[in-house]
């Protein structure tokens, strides 16, 4: 069976995906410390569109009671 290659998601580096390659999916230690660095530092963030949406609405009807 032929092994699937990938690209390292830091680099772009084109790797075969291999359970002798402990870095995996990443080429190198490099690559995933440099990763697991930007999740560290908050870098990688999932954005919240309902939370902030929800939260602005309320607040400005508020204000307005108060005029």
């Amino acid at each position: 069976m032929k092994q699937p290659i990938v690209n390292c998601p830091h680099c772009g580096k084109i790797i075969v995906w291999d359970t002798s390659n402990r870095y995996r999916p990443f080429c190198s230690e490099r690559c995933k410390m440099i990763d697991l660095g930007q999740w560290a530092s908050e870098s990688y963030r999932i954005p919240d569109a309902e939370t902030d949406a929800d939260t602005e609405k309320p607040n400005e009807d508020v204000f307005k009671d108060e005029q």
